[in-house]
């Protein structure tokens, strides 16, 4: 068996599984169960001056069958007294001491992060996840991601927390920002051993029609929110991707955004994270889906010979290179399976109005499409919308033999430079004539 045990820059979990700061680690019940179903860590939900929530709290974004594709929140920090937090906190870490417990901290001043640090310590943490990342109402109050887009004052305050901890300092990051990276490295400046991403996405998630109010409503009006979910993994992994590629930011990372099986989990882990946490999957069905997530994820490393989860990290990171760098002469076109086919004609509907006209219908009197070969030019649109798996595959045409990227173009001098220039790649690509697209002609 794969041995799933990390040691994230000095924290160790018998697992690379936590859960993220936020309401599913509210308190130590709810984190001793999560760690009976077999979690490796949690990092608590976000210590400091305790405030006052309102109601409603949550807004959703769903997709046809599916909800809670994209979660919003407008929920602040802990509201409960920090004596009660860092009671749960010891009594967790007495019950789960091989567990990683990591508390999540947010004050203002140096004397307050001082305080704070030294009071999660003596109560048992392994270590601590400064929270600048939060993008409504403590940002507000100069805290969260007023912090985290603001990379000089980010690294001051690192410093600070390092004058007194001694256990691990992890930084979480805000998405809400140009290049993720900027803060990543003053986190590295300010002396920090590791970086947590992303945290959500400033956003509003939909309106009420009737009553003009953006979700979640509190008494007729509302605010942006915080956005997490399944939807927000595409942004996530690239921004961790950015980081564990960066040589300037070099620090383990912990993964989160959108994770809630373990192919997510692995994704993220393959682009540079070296843990994953996990929120809003939690939020909608619960802690039990741990126990799929570990046995998925250990027969993957079972069937790619991994031994453990470092062996794993960052091995898609020297497959991602930058667009110029591309093989321009790599040629892949679609091709249809008859058999599977069952004529919706959704790829031609796709090409013909979304793409590049490549696909036909009605040869022979059947409802099956073809590829006009000649016109494809190997997007994948087609195989994206198909509803039946398999079949629409895209096929490679070239040899192998050559390897040209814009790049080397460009130093060959074999780029278009005006704007009729035939050296561009549409050049040949065939195109009707705009009168045939009128019913008339």
């Amino acid at each position: 068996m794969p041995d799933l045990s990390v040691n994230f820059a000095g924290i160790k979990s018998p697992n690379p599984f936590w859960l993220a700061s936020a309401p599913p680690t509210n308190s130590g019940y709810q984190v001793m169960k999560a760690f009976e179903a077999g979690w490796g860590g949690a990092v608590w939900k976000t210590l400091g001056v305790p405030i006052v929530n309102v109601s409603s709290r949550y807004g959703s974004v769903n997709y046809r069958d599916s909800r809670m594709i994209g979660f919003n929140n407008i929920e602040l920090i802990t509201d409960r007294p920090l004596k009660d937090n860092l009671k749960e906190i010891e009594e967790v870490k007495k019950y789960f001491p091989e567990h990683a417990v990591i508390t999540s901290l947010m004050v203002e001043s140096r004397k307050e992060w001082h305080q704070i640090v030294k009071d999660a310590e003596n109560a048992g943490a392994d270590g601590h996840e400064l929270n600048f990342g939060c993008p409504h109402g403590m940002c507000e109050r100069g805290m969260g991601s007023a912090v985290g887009q603001e990379p000089e004052v980010l690294k001051i305050i690192v410093g600070w927390v390092k004058e007194v901890a001694t256990k691990p300092v992890i930084v979480k990051l805000t998405p809400n920002i140009s290049d993720i990276t900027e803060p990543a490295i003053a986190a590295k400046q300010g002396g920090a051993d590791a970086i947590s991403l992303i945290n959500t996405i400033q956003s509003i998630v939909g309106v009420d029609l009737d009553n003009f109010v953006p979700y979640p409503v509190v008494d007729g009006n509302s605010t942006n929110g915080g956005y997490c979910g399944p939807a927000v993994k595409p942004i996530a992994l690239n921004m961790v991707k950015n980081c564990a590629q960066h040589p300037e930011v070099s620090l383990p990372v912990s993964g989160i955004g959108g994770i809630e099986n373990w192919r997510d989990a692995v994704e993220y882990i393959l682009l540079g994270a070296a843990t994953v946490q996990v929120c809003t999957a939690v939020m909608h069905y619960g802690f039990g889906i741990i126990r799929e997530i570990i046995p998925g994820f250990e027969s993957y490393m079972t069937s790619k010979g991994f031994k453990s989860v470092s062996d794993m990290t960052g091995r898609a990171l020297p497959n991602v290179t930058n667009w110029e760098n591309l093989n321009l002469d790599y040629k892949i076109i679609a091709e249809i399976n008859k058999d599977k086919c069952i004529g919706c004609q959704l790829c031609y509907i796709a090409c013909e109005d979304g793409a590049h006209q490549a696909i036909g219908v009605g040869q022979n009197g059947t409802r099956v499409p073809f590829i006009i070969e000649e016109n494809c030019v190997g997007c994948n649109l087609c195989s994206l919308v198909c509803p039946v798996e398999n079949c629409i595959t895209m096929v490679r045409k070239d040899d192998g033999k050559k390897i040209e990227s814009w790049k080397d173009r460009t130093k060959s001098g074999r780029i278009p430079t005006t704007f009729n220039d035939p050296l561009a790649g549409g050049i040949h690509h065939k195109v009707p004539e705009p009168q045939k697209a009128l019913k008339s002609k």
